[in-house]
């Protein structure tokens, strides 16, 4: 049951006249069906963390990962449904602090953030790899923060993937961290929801002057504070900010769940801010840099970006296609979706996304056979 949210800072979203939020347009690919896993668990991986699993669709299938965005914003059923159950092996887990993985934030702020880094959160894929029993993931999808950990991934262990899949690509810019959340990027398209953000800070400020030029830093004092309503209000201020430029349509029915559930709600803020104020825990520009070790191994890749992405911008599909079609891979397919945002509940996304990894299907039959 979720509790009451709160809507104080949250922008009202724009009109939905057609009624697509009830009534969305019917593209050729949707979700696969509903599916049960047939194993599930906690994995202790260090550092008081123990990540929940589960594994669905074929037992004897190739292995298929789904990494979750945020960071924080955990796993739901629904990851399941973007790989064809009949041939994949599926594999979802709830990173470090978020969703059933012990501790969550909402639980045990201080004990959710110890270790809680890319460089662990690579580890720990490694580790629940080994306990799985898998030698390599046939295909790793990653959406939003979750592309950026599957870059990450891929490129410290890029001889145990073969093929990634990617939806509204995030490579961790300083451009696109204060495009986002510093320097009101999103004014010009959503400039209701930047100026609530902006305003929750402004007042609960002692110190506005101050704390109008980190406006990260200062949503991390109050994240962080001793006082579980400023936690929770600051928390709601945040990501409410980020999902209502997340859609082209958005769902109230969506806020409502988000804000109003504190073990989604409070990691999603908390671990958004952690990584955003330490610049995700890698060198600047380390991602792009190092996407040759990905074409030396041979990696395919399959970007979907929505054109109307406003908080992952598709600036960065973009580079990051273009780097490795110069570095000379020997596979990368750009999608862009147009009438689509940045969640991946878009219809065109979802489309974009089930081609994609059912391409990667059979390209991985054509191999074995």
């Amino acid at each position: 049951m979720t509790a009451s949210a709160d809507f104080t800072y949250v922008a009202p979203p724009a009109s939905d006249a057609a009624g697509q939020v009830s009534n969305p347009v019917i593209y050729p690919r949707v979700l696969y069906p509903e599916i049960e896993p047939h194993d599930r668990g906690h994995l202790d991986v260090g550092d008081g963390h123990s990540l929940y699993y589960d594994v669905s669709g074929n037992p004897n299938g190739v292995p298929a990962i789904f990494l979750h965005g945020g960071p924080g914003a955990g796993c739901s059923p629904r990851c399941r449904r973007f790989f064809d159950p009949s041939y994949y092996r599926i594999v979802i887990f709830d990173q470090r602090g978020s969703g059933k993985s012990i501790p969550n934030a909402s639980d045990d702020l201080r004990g959710s953030l110890v270790e809680n880094t890319t460089p662990k959160l690579v580890g720990d894929i490694e580790k629940l790899r080994i306990h799985l029993g898998i030698d390599i993931w046939g295909l790793v999808l990653g959406g939003s923060w979750g592309s950026t950990l599957a870059l990450a991934y891929a490129q410290a262990h890029p001889e145990r993937c073969c093929n990634l899949l990617l939806r509204g690509v995030f490579l961790f810019g300083i451009d696109e961290v204060d495009y986002l959340f510093s320097n009101g990027g999103t004014y010009g398209q959503n400039p209701q929801a930047w100026e609530r953000y902006r305003q929750y800070i402004k007042d609960t400020s002692t110190d506005w002057d101050r704390e109008s030029t980190n406006l990260l830093g200062a949503y991390w004092e109050r994240l962080t504070c001793d006082d579980a309503a400023i936690r929770s209000a600051a928390a709601a201020a945040f990501v409410g900010y980020e999902l209502s430029i997340s859609k082209t349509y958005t769902d109230p029915t969506v806020l409502e769940t988000y804000l109003g559930t504190p073990s989604i709600l409070i990691p999603f803020a908390v671990m958004e801010v952690h990584y955003m104020l330490n610049c995700g825990f890698m060198r600047r520009g380390q991602l792009l840099d190092n996407v040759g070790v990905m074409i030396e191994h041979g990696l395919a890749v399959a970007i979907c970006h929505g054109r109307a992405d406003y908080v992952c911008q598709p600036q960065a599909a973009w580079r990051l296609a273009q780097a490795l079609v110069a570095g000379g891979a020997k596979s990368v397919d750009l999608e862009f979706v147009a009438g689509a945002g940045h969640s991946d509940s878009e219809p065109g996304l979802v489309d974009a996304m089930i081609r994609a990894s059912d391409r990667f299907k059979d390209k991985l039959q054509e191999r074995v056979s």
